[in-house]
């Protein structure tokens, strides 16, 4: 059977195909620039490798029907027809604490993701975009929704998910730290734990999520007990490309009574200028790292910020959980640049962790998932390259097969227990 994924974002629209049971990918794709005038869809077919071709989408709905006749193009598809596809999977930001494991989509879960949506405002209007109009589409198959909020919301105790704000504006508000990117940091925790040879409920470890958003999680025994974005996707945690991360909350106040800025020009500052992007003038990593490079001082300091952020929070982690097996760095720039890596780690051989700088260097591009830390390093240092689309396939192909999606104790729960995920197994 054929299961397929759909993830709405602000600017882009992320699909793939899978094959199931084997989750075996038949193609996946990104339509970008959405809404920004000159766009393009990249699709890559498992057996026929990659096409770009450029297409301006003015909104969701045409960036979800651009993949949908992408998919069946007698040239380029992967299917004849939509009829082919018997379920589809959406990745959906903010389900609040109501959801905390992937569910089949009906009127109730549709409003519960409207009511979140102020939450969420860049990223749960847009997934819902996505949703009603591959539903319209294709009405007669199941639509699954996988949350990105989940992994954190439903593990994270009281005491690392409240703010010291008066208690009645987490009781009628829902002011709380929810965590982001739980996919992702799903998935590596998982892989992590076949790596090291243990139960995922046994693993301690500190997951790097570094891309464009980027975001560090606390694992103990094998759930997530801290992370580092917390209510909203901007103004906690490690420095991302456009988001500033931990920030005193007095800075924005004082920016609207000094320097003039109104509401929205506050909150345009915090999640479009900030970051990277603000200190450097760039985003893109691989421009910052050049400028670096070539002695560009404050595309150092952007540097050398980013790293100290991510050092400082794996040492913090450390001691909140107690001590980890292992360290993984996911995402673009976790899986890519081995000087972030190198500088996140640099000086904590006091917590027993060395890197193999060889190793470091070489794991880049498609390598797969590999140790960079040295034999006899107390911590494991992995990389290991994401994968939230197979996460939410193997979900929904679970909801198909009338077995409910648990996270609980961090191995699957289903009805039927013989049912182990592919990636909690070696290939």
């Amino acid at each position: 059977m054929k299961i397929m994924t759909l993830n709405c974002g602000s600017s882009s629209v992320k699909y793939s195909l899978w094959e199931m049971p084997g989750s075996r990918p038949l193609c996946q794709g990104i339509v970008e620039r959405v809404g920004l005038g000159s766009g393009s869809i990249r699709h890559q077919v498992a057996a026929a490798g990659e096409t770009s071709i450029d297409h301006g989408c003015a909104t969701h709905d045409d960036a979800v029907q651009l993949v949908f006749e992408t998919i069946t193009d007698p040239q380029r598809g992967v299917v004849r027809n939509l009829s082919e596809i018997v379920a589809v999977a959406h990745r959906v930001v903010h389900g609040g604490e109501r959801y905390t494991s992937s569910v089949l989509i009906d009127g109730e879960v549709i409003q519960a993701i409207e009511d979140h949506a102020v939450l969420a405002p860049l990223h749960n209007p847009v997934n819902l975009v996505g949703i009603r109009y591959a539903m319209e589409v294709m009405s007669d198959v199941p639509h699954t929704a996988s949350w990105d909020t989940a992994f954190s919301a439903a593990f994270m105790p009281l005491h690392t998910s409240l703010y010291a704000i008066p208690y009645e504006y987490y009781r009628d508000q829902g002011v709380r730290r929810y965590g982001y990117q739980g996919l992702s940091h799903l998935y590596v925790t998982k892989r992590a734990a076949v790596l090291m040879g243990m139960r995922s409920t046994q693993v301690n470890l500190i997951s790097l999520h570094i891309g464009n958003g980027s975001t560090a999680t606390a694992v103990k025994d094998g759930v997530a007990l801290d992370q580092s974005l917390g209510f909203s996707t901007c103004g906690e945690g490690l420095v991302m490309g456009t988001r500033c991360g931990d920030l005193d909350p007095i800075v924005p106040l004082f920016l609207m009574r000094q320097a003039g800025l109104s509401l929205e020009q506050a909150e345009e500052m915090l999640y479009r200028r900030s970051g990277i992007l603000g200190l450097s003038g760039h985003v893109d990593r691989r421009d910052l790292l050049e400028a670096s490079s070539a002695g560009d001082e404050r595309s150092a300091l952007a540097l050398e910020l980013e790293c100290y952020r991510l050092r400082k929070y794996i040492g913090a982690y450390a001691a909140a959980v107690g001590g980890v097996d292992a360290v993984v760095f996911t995402a673009g720039v976790g899986e890519n640049s081995p000087i972030h890596r190198s500088k996140a780690c640099e000086g904590l051989g006091f917590m027993g962790i060395h890197l193999d700088e060889e190793r470091n260097a070489s794991a880049v591009g498609r390598v797969g998932e590999t140790k960079i830390s040295r034999p006899g390093s107390a911590v494991k240092v992995f990389v290991i390259p994401t994968d939230e689309e197979l996460v939410m396939v193997e979900d929904a192909l679970a909801i198909l097969e009338g077995r409910f999606a648990v996270h609980t104790e961090f191995e699957y729960s289903f009805e039927a227990p013989d049912f182990v995920p592919s990636y909690l197994r070696f290939e």
